[in-house]
C-alpha cells in the first residue's frame, strides 16, 4: 500500500545493471522489481552520440571556453585508461569543458562521469544544460583516498539536445579529474532524503524551539519537510529507562511526520537502550527467556508498536528489524561471533538470529505487506568481505528483507569511494536496494551549553576538504547523496541524516539512565546552537528536474 505522497514506488535507473557495468550501454533502463522512487517517464529510445567520452582522442568533440591551459588531457584516466580530463590552475580560475548532443528523443537522460576532485568545496560541478529542464550538481570531493568515484545528474529533455558541461570556478588550486563521460536514457535522483527524529520529543519537553534559516519559530518537523526532507526515521525501545522511544511517543511522533507528509521508518531495537555493534542487550522484561521465547517476544513486540501505529492510521513504508546487527541482536542468543566467552554461549548463533530476524519480518507483513524490511549494517571500514559474510549468512537461511541499510559516517567508515563500491556490491550480489539510515557531518567542532565534549571537536578527525563549517557540512551530505544515488546498478535509494534536531538542552543527553548526560551530538544537527535551520537542509529537497516546479532552472550549483 503506498502513501499518498507516493512510497513506495518502482525505480528506473539511468542505466540498466549490466550496462551499467560496462559504462557504455546506450539502451533503456528497466525498472527495478521492489524499489521505492517515483514511477519514471518511458525511456526515450532514440540515442544521440557523445563523442569521445573517455578523452582518447584528447579534446576533441569538446569545447573549452574560460580560462587558457586550465583545462587539458593527462594520464592515466579512470579504470587503466590512457587519459582524462583535467581541470587545474595554480590562480584563481573559470573554465568550461561542454560538448553538446543534439538528435536526442523527449524524455530523461543522465550524464555520468567517473570524477576525483579537491582543492576547494563546490569548485566543480558536473551538468545537463540547455535541455529544457536542466540539471547541476558539484562533483564530491576524494582528497580522503584520491580514488575515483562515480557522478550522474539527470535532466528532462524538451527540445532534442542538450549540453554536457564540466565547470570549474575556484580558487588556484581546485582541481578535478573527469574520464568515462556517458550519455544515456533513463533518471537517477535522490529519492530518499531522510531524517532520524527519534530524540525530538523529550528535546522539546526539555526546551527545545527550532527556527526557519530565516530565523521564524516553527515546529521542526514542518520546517524540515518544508526543506525537502520526505522520510522521517523513529527508533523503538522496550521498556527505556527515560520513558522516550516507547511505542506511545513513537506514535505521537509518527503522525506529526505523517501530517507533514513523510514517509516513515520506524527502527527496532529489541532492547531497553542504544544498541550498535558494541552493545546489542536483551530488553529487561526478556531476560532469562529462551530462543524460541525471544523469537516470539521480537514478533509481538514489532506487531504491538505497528498495530499502535495502525490504529491511528498510519502504516510505515520501512521498518528496520534491528539496528547496526554486525554483531546480531539479543546476545548471546543471537550473537554472529562469541561475544562474551564466560557467558556459556559458544560460537555464532546463525539460526537463532535468523529466526529473531524472521519473527520481526513476519510481523511486519502481517500488518502490511507493502511495507519494506531493512537489515541494518555498519562497519563499511572493515571491508566489503565483512558485510557480504553476515548477509550470505541471513539468505542462507531464507531470512525475508527488502532493503540493505547501512551507517555511513565519513570519519569512521571509510571514503565515498568505499561507500559507493558497498552500494553497488551488495545490491547487486543480493538483488536489493540500499539505503544509507545513517549519516551526518559536524557544521563546527565547538560545544554547546550545557557543555558536553563532542563526539567530533578536533581538526584531524574531519574528512580531508570537508571543514566543520555550515558550507563543509552542506557538501560533505550532498556528496554522501549523491554518491550513493549515482552508485553504479541504479540501486541505491538515498539518505537518511542522523538526529537532525538533537540540539543541546540540559536533561536530553545521550544516556536514558542519567539525566545529566550530555549531547555529544549537537554540532552535527541541522539546526545551530540558537536553532536556527543550517544551510546542509537545503541538500534535502528534490531534484528540481524530478518536479513540475522547474521550470526556473535546475538544481542550484553550490
Amino acid at each position: 500500500m503506498a502513501p499518498a505522497f507516493g512510497w513506495p514506488r518502482p525505480r528506473l535507473s539511468a542505466l540498466a545493471l549490466a550496462g551499467v557495468l560496462a559504462l557504455a550501454a546506450a539502451t533503456p533502463a528497466a525498472a527495478t522489481p521492489g524499489s521505492g522512487p517515483q514511477a519514471r517517464d518511458k525511456a526515450p529510445q532514440q540515442v544521440g552520440a557523445l563523442v569521445n567520452g573517455g578523452f582518447e582522442a584528447g579534446l576533441t568533440g569538446w569545447k573549452v571556453t574560460g580560462a587558457t591551459g586550465a583545462a587539458k588531457v593527462e594520464g592515466p584516466g579512470h579504470d587503466g585508461s590512457a587519459q582524462r580530463l583535467a581541470h587545474w590552475s595554480a590562480s584563481a580560475y573559470d573554465v568550461r569543458t561542454r560538448q553538446t548532443v543534439k538528435r536526442l528523443a523527449p524524455g530523461w537522460w543522465t550524464v555520468s562521469a567517473w570524477v576525483k576532485s579537491g582543492g576547494a568545496l563546490d569548485a566543480t560541478t558536473l551538468g545537463l544544460t540547455g535541455c529544457g529542464v536542466d540539471d547541476v550538481t558539484t562533483t564530491p570531493l576524494t582528497e580522503q583516498d584520491d580514488a575515483w568515484v562515480r557522478l550522474s545528474v539527470s535532466a528532462k529533455v524538451r527540445g532534442g539536445s542538450c549540453t554536457v558541461e564540466i565547470a570549474t570556478r575556484g580558487p588556484g588550486g581546485a582541481w578535478a579529474n573527469v574520464d568515462d563521460v556517458t550519455l544515456t536514457p533513463g533518471q537517477v535522483s535522490r529519492d530518499v532524503r531522510g531524517g532520524d527524529l527519534s530524540g525530538l520529543a523529550k528535546n522539546e519537553d526539555h526546551g527545545a524551539t527550532y527556527k526557519t534559516a530565516k530565523g521564524k519559530a516553527g515546529d521542526a518537523v514542518r520546517i524540515l519537510a518544508d526543506a525537502g526532507m520526505n522520510v522521517g526515521r523513529l527508533k523503538v525501545w522496550v521498556d527505556p529507562a527515560d520513558g522516550y522511544n516507547d511505542r506511545e511517543h513513537v506514535v505521537a511522533t509518527a503522525k506529526r511526520i505523517k501530517a507533514a507528509g513523510m514517509g516513515l521508518l520506524v527502527d527496532f531495537h529489541y532492547s531497553d537502550r542504544w544498541t550498535d555493534p558494541g552493545a546489542q542487550g536483551v530488553p529487561s522484561a526478556w531476560a532469562g527467556q529462551s530462543p524460541a521465547e525471544l523469537q516470539q517476544s521480537v514478533h509481538d513486540h514489532t506487531r504491538d508498536v505497528l498495530d499502535a501505529l495502525a490504529a491511528e492510521g498510519i502504516t510505515a513504508d520501512y521498518v528496520q528489524v534491528g539496528n547496526e546487527i554486525n554483531p546480531g541482536m539479543l546476545w548471546p542468543w543471537g550473537q554472529t561471533w562469541d561475544v562474551d566467552t564466560t557467558d556459556g554461549v559458544v560460537g555464532a548463533q546463525w539460526d537463532n538470529l535468523a529466526a529473531f530476524l524472521t519473527a520481526g519480518a513476519q510481523a511486519v507483513r502481517e500488518v502490511d505487506p507493502d511495507t519494506r524490511v531493512i537489515l541494518h549494517l555498519t562497519n563499511i571500514n572493515n571491508g566489503i568481505g565483512s558485510l557480504t559474510w553476515w548477509f550470505d549468512e541471513v539468505t542462507a537461511r531464507s531470512v525475508p528483507f527488502d532493503v540493505i541499510g547501512l551507517s555511513y559516517y565519513g570519519y569512521w567508515h571509510g571514503s565515498l569511494a568505499d561507500l559507493q563500491g558497498a552500494v553497488s556490491t551488495l545490491s547487486q550480489r543480493y538483488d536489493r536496494d540500499v539505503l544509507v539510515v545513517e549519516t551526518a557531518y559536524p557544521f563546527t567542532l565547538e560545544d554547546d551549553s550545557p557543555a558536553w565534549e563532542n563526539i567530533m571537536n578536533l581538526p584531524d578527525e574531519l574528512v580531508s576538504g570537508y571543514p566543520a563549517t555550515p558550507a563543509g557540512q552542506a557538501a560533505a551530505l550532498r556528496a554522501v547523496q549523491d554518491v550513493v544515488a549515482s552508485a553504479p546498478g541504479g540501486r541505491g535509494i538515498g539518505t537518511v541524516y542522523w538526529e537532525p534536531a538533537w540540539t543541546a538542552v540540559e536533561g536530553n543527553g545521550w544516556d536514558p539512565e542519567d539525566p545529566s548526560s550530555g549531547n555529544a551530538w549537537e554540532n552535527q544537527a541541522l539546526f545551530d546552537f540558537d536553532g536556527r535551520l543550517l544551510p546542509a537542509a537545503k541538500e534535502l529537497a528534490a531534484d528540481p528536474s524530478t518536479t513540475a516546479l522547474c521550470e526556473h532552472g535546475g538544481r542550484r550549483a553550490r
